[in-house]
């Protein structure tokens, strides 16, 4: 099999992968062999640039950011459905079709689909591939957001997904789906928003019409989305089923995301007792919904009923009760979270909502607080859905009396008393006292969790318990707790302490990738971690490393380099550091700790400039630092070598003002690829290519 073929073969395979994971949720292989799979692809890929297609795997990771969208116009209008709100509005809609059918007593079967609170699209495939993505917007023209969508990897790139499938797919087919945020990763994104600082989304539909709005694709493949189709809207030199229940199969047979959730109905009160169901169930889904779609199963007849205004009358939307009520704002208390954020909590009259007794809701921030002019004493529209935790829309003013209270932002931490701070730029307020009670519990428990040190039977309970009894005051002293002081707490036994040190024991061997995220640095989860490692190699490099060098690594802006030198510069954050490295817990990456004698580019400093004839940058990037090298973005006084390609410009005239060593792709491959490691050139020896 040449090349080409093995890339065709590998784009189906992965494809053929995502789906598995992504919309069926049953994966076949490990993150391992996918991976194996996925850098077989780059490495063809980048030997052969011409051969990337826009549907490649390795294309949803986003895409350079466009000026502005374009205007596309549907090939069949858009529409949206009229509503009905309980099972005799229903009874009422099927009557009124009686006198368009051509048999007034006609049995018609219905399916009923979540109405799912998200963005709608548009997307269009022919000959099988993904070739646009559009919005809604008014209905006959919406945005091209193609590059965007391709970056949720619920969408199918080719259809069908199964590679040799005797399915037949017409020419040209346009699906009508949603995308939306799944609720627990609306929350987990918002919670990052918040420890960074940023403000929350106020809600997963305007969460998801954000991001795939956004002008830059990369911003919007960092983005939890996903996707559900629902409707066939055109399709030209094939057929598809004339069932909409048939259509939704045989649209999941191509790959096509459906929500797991719809129902077929053999009779209308089958269709009422679906949405009755409904009620119930829209608080346990993982997406949102605002109400239940009823289409009448047979599409032809569906569609010869025609329409009243714009709203077809072969479907209805049955929407839900509101789950917005109001309430009185009692007062505001201040939460401190993990990063030593004050965060405003409203307390409420006690009020049914979605099923369960609401006391507290969110505020978010200060600043959100300010510009919608909440205040104590207030009426104020709470929202909840479904898990999500319930938050303040906004106050109703007219209902004031004038004994309201204006809230302001806190002075001071209400724990420990130290003066809260709120850096510029930022809209989050901080604690900065690592030693504070409150925040020094939530630390630990973080420290201790699975995405950090991963201790075995360190919980929440735990945390709270050994930081106020006194044998924990910082993080580090987890590695100082003693079997005789465990022992004597209430309901430590000896097997719980036992297996409570091993696990703090066992924890030691975490990479030093856990160990950076565990150490709670404001904007540094796991992900940060992994870059800043990556590109210096050791947690004390990090530590001494510069406002410049921390921001010239990919995917570290000014804020969290910033972050970090304010995290490492502290004093007793020093004399953390120093604790761990007296419990012996691991300080660098796998590669750092290889020997020289294997890592032929050691103590240099690379940049990367023009086209190299056969590696990408990224490939580049990733051989020097697997070899010992660092990569920065511009030539400075510390660059010990340039990397240079055709069209290099004016790095390659900075690096030889500064004598800095200039290497074409060969002499660079030379030198990795020497069994022997060979001396590094000195200085620029003729021709670049």
């Amino acid at each position: 099999m040449n090349d080409k073929n093995r890339l065709s073969a590998l784009r189906d395979k992965i494809n053929f992968h995502l789906h598995r994971y992504h919309v069926l949720n049953a994966p076949l292989i490990d993150n391992a062999a996918y991976d194996v799979l996925y850098q077989k692809l780059l490495a063809i890929e980048a030997a052969h640039p011409e051969w990337i297609t826009a549907d490649s795997p390795s294309q949803r990771a986003g895409t350079a950011p466009v000026s502005n969208f374009e205007k596309v116009t549907h090939p069949a209008p858009i529409l949206s459905l009229s509503n009905a709100f309980n099972a005799n509005d229903l009874r009422a809609w099927r009557e009124k079709l009686e006198q368009h059918m051509p048999s007034p007593d006609m049995k018609l079967a219905y399916v009923a689909e979540p109405k799912i609170d998200g963005l709608t699209v548009v997307l269009t495939y022919e000959n099988g591939r993904f070739t646009q993505g559009a919005t809604r917007g008014n209905g006959e023209i919406g945005e091209n957001i193609t590059a965007n969508l391709r970056t949720i990897r619920a969408l199918p790139q080719r259809i069908p997904i199964v590679p040799d499938s005797d399915l037949a797919v017409p020419e040209t087919l346009v699906v009508r789906g949603e995308a939306f945020f799944p609720l627990d990763k609306f929350e987990a994104l918002n919670n990052l928003r918040l420890d960074a600082g940023k403000a929350p989304y106020m809600n997963p539909r305007n969460a998801a019409a954000g991001s795939l709005r956004q002008l830059d694709s990369t911003v919007t493949a960092k983005r939890p989305l996903t996707l559900y189709c629902y409707d066939i809207i055109t399709w030209n030199g094939g057929d598809v089923p004339t069932s909409q229940w048939e259509r939704l199969k045989w649209l999941a047979a191509l790959g096509f995301p459906i929500s797991p959730d719809i129902v077929f109905c053999p009779d209308l009160e089958a269709a009422a007792a679906a949405y009755g169901r409904w009620g119930a169930l829209r608080n346990k889904i993982n997406y949102e919904v605002d109400g239940v779609v009823i289409k009448i199963d047979d599409q032809p007849l569906a569609a010869s009923l025609g329409f009243v205004g714009k709203d077809p009358r072969g479907a209805v939307a049955m929407k839900f009760p509101a789950q917005e009520k109001q309430t009185r704002l009692l007062d505001v208390t201040v939460n401190v979270g993990r990063t030593g954020i004050l965060a405003p909590t409203a307390v409420l009259a006690p009020i049914e909502l979605g099923g369960v007794t609401v006391r507290n809701a969110t505020l978010h921030n200060y600043d959100e607080i300010a510009r919608k002019d909440i205040r104590i004493g207030d009426m104020v529209t709470i929202k909840r859905a479904g898990d999500v935790i319930p938050y303040v829309i906004a106050p109703v003013p007219d209902l004031r009396d004038g004994t309201e209270q204006v809230i302001g932002k806190p002075a001071i931490c209400p724990v420990c008393g130290e003066t809260a701070v709120q850096p510029d730029g930022e809209v989050a307020i901080y604690c900065e006292n690592v030693s504070c009670p409150e925040q020094l519990a939530r630390r630990v428990e973080y420290f201790a969790n699975r995405a950090a040190m991963n201790i075995n039977g360190f919980g929440e309970k735990t945390a709270v318990l050994l930081t106020e009894v006194g044998l924990i005051h910082d993080i580090a002293d987890v590695y100082s707790l003693k079997s005789e002081e465990l022992l004597a707490l209430e309901r430590f036994k000896e097997k719980k302490v036992q297996n409570l040190l091993e696990g703090v024991k066992e924890s030691k061997a975490q990479p030093a990738e856990r160990l950076l995220t565990a150490l709670g640095i404001r904007f540094v989860g796991s992900s940060v971690a992994a870059l800043l490692l990556g590109a210096m190699g050791s947690i004390d490099n990090i530590a001494h490393a510069t406002q410049e060098e921390l921001e010239a690594i990919d995917g570290i802006g000014p804020g969290t380099a910033s972050s970090v030198i304010d995290w490492f510069k502290r004093e007793k954050n020093q004399t953390i550091v120093e604790k761990f490295r007296a419990a012996k817990l691991r300080f660098t990456t796998e590669k750092e700790e290889r020997s020289d004698s294997v890592r032929p580019l050691a103590d240099t400093i690379f940049v990367i400039t023009g086209t190299l004839p056969t590696l990408s940058r990224a490939d580049a990037k990733k051989m020097i630092e697997s070899n010992g090298g660092k990569v920065t973005g511009s030539v400075s006084g510390k660059t010990t070598h340039l990397l240079a390609g055709e069209k290099a410009g004016s790095k390659l005239a900075k690096a030889e003002k500064l004598e800095v060593t200039v290497l074409n792709e060969a002499e660079f491959l030379a030198i990795i690829e020497s069994p022997v490691t060979p001396s590094l050139p000195k200085a620029v020896q003729g021709s670049l290519f």
